[in-house]
């Protein structure tokens, strides 16, 4: 495949400025999304939003120079969302003590070059499970967010999520190439500015922020965690990890560079560097994401100094609370259809995948996929007061809907039916 950039190719600056601004549209949405939701759920707020902008645009400078060197763009972890959410009663601090951990054993992992042991664990209905956990654990929080009115009647705002969602997805329909890609960011500034415009509301956030300011509360809470929340994240620090070596590696196969695994190796050792910083600062952990691909063929530039620009554009809004208070301000209906916009895509991936791989031939191959899924979701939907007298050492891990079905999957694929896991 040719393109009009290669790899390790600088484009002119007023082109490499406007690719810079692509790479941003495309990242800005996830940080929003992911970050606004814990931010207010763990009363960081613009705080918050600045250490995750902060650190993402730091990483992808060294992933882009150091790392994997590849046209990679970053952001947080819907897997490690999961585990936020649903270790909340833990404490903060063990949350964030134990991102710290997953971060360590991950850099570990790719310095020496033992994750390619790991990978073995993970056949194509393993991934494909995974993916679909992650979408369907989290439909708890897209209702949350999709039913979130406030001033608004309930029955107004429901009808407001149903047109919103019949448009976004319309709009993925008649779109193609960056333009697709793009759908997300103008999604999320049109569908806020319909909203308000709708309801006669104004932004509640504060927007007497400072214009340049650095992140307060910079270090964040730490306690050591018991057991079993420590598990619960090293099994989605599993998950993330097979999701940054296949973004690295589709689009190290499809532009045919050379050192492949030493750039996965290095990429993984990142990433698992910014996860322990992650822990330390007290915000999610990041993960290199796959939907690059897609936009290097629409865009036909390759050129990895091109995510320069986006890098400082994180930064620049990293160190700027208005212009994050803004952001901030994106109603929460909104946000869930973006979210569940995204989620879609995600069980649409998972789809992809077992048809290309033939994953699914027998009723075995169903029920690997299907118990765990099933499973998950049911966790994930289980009222709080079945879970509440769990012991808190196990708490972490049957309470956690993604965990219980990444457990269940990795047991019937490679234990009950390990007839069937010789196949990819």
């Amino acid at each position: 495949m040719q393109f009009k950039y290669g790899l390790n190719d600088k484009p002119k600056k007023t082109e490499m400025l406007l690719f810079g601004l692509q790479w941003l549209a495309v990242t800005i949405p996830s940080l929003i999304i992911i970050g606004d939701i814990l931010g207010v759920f763990e009363n960081g707020g613009i705080p918050y939003l600045q250490k995750i902008f902060l650190l993402v645009g730091v990483l992808l400078l060294v992933q882009v120079f150091w790392g994997h060197k590849l046209p990679l763009v970053m952001g947080p972890a819907a897997v490690l969302l999961i585990g936020v959410l649903t270790s909340s009663d833990q404490g903060i601090g063990a949350v964030n003590s134990s991102i710290l951990i997953g971060g360590l054993i991950l850099t570990f992992l790719g310095l020496t070059g033992f994750i390619k042991y790991l990978e073995r664990l993970f056949t194509s209905r393993v991934i494909m499970v995974v993916l679909l956990l992650i979408a369907f654990t989290l439909t708890p929080t897209i209702i949350t967010l999709i039913s979130s009115t406030g001033s608004v009647p309930a029955n107004y705002n429901f009808i407001f999520v149903i047109a919103f969602i019949l448009i976004i997805f319309t709009a993925h329909a008649f779109t193609k190439g960056i333009l697709r890609s793009l759908v997300p960011l103008i999604a999320l500034f049109l569908g806020s500015i319909v909203y308000y415009f709708l309801f006669n509301i104004s932004n509640i956030h504060n927007t007497n922020s400072a214009l340049l300011a650095f992140p307060s509360n910079f270090i964040g809470h730490l306690t050591v965690p018991d057991i079993g929340i420590v598990i619960a994240f090293l099994i989605s620090f599993l998950a993330l990890a097979i999701n940054d070596i296949s973004s690295m590696e589709s689009v190290g196969l499809m532009l045919k560079v050379d050192k492949l695994e030493e750039r996965v190796k290095k990429g993984i050792a990142i990433t698992g560097a910014g996860n322990f910083f992650a822990g330390l600062f007290g915000i999610i952990g990041p993960v290199n994401y796959s939907l690059s691909p897609g936009i290097i063929v629409a865009t036909q530039n390759a050129s990895r100094f091109t995510l320069i620009p986006a890098a400082i554009g994180i930064l620049i809004l990293a160190f700027s609370p208005v212009a994050l208070t803004i952001l901030a301000g994106i109603p929460s209906p909104v946000i869930g259809v973006i979210f569940l916009y995204l989620m879609v895509a995600q069980i649409g991936a998972a789809m992809l995948i077992s048809t290309e791989n033939k994953t699914i031939k027998t009723i075995d191959d169903g029920i690997t996929v299907g118990l765990p899924v099933l499973l998950g979701i049911i966790i994930a939907f289980m009222p709080p007061s079945v879970t509440a007298g769990l012991p808190l050492v196990i708490k972490p891990i049957v309470a956690n809907g993604f965990v219980m079905g990444a457990l269940a999957v990795l047991i019937l694929e490679h234990l009950l039916y390990p007839r069937n896991s010789i196949s990819k």
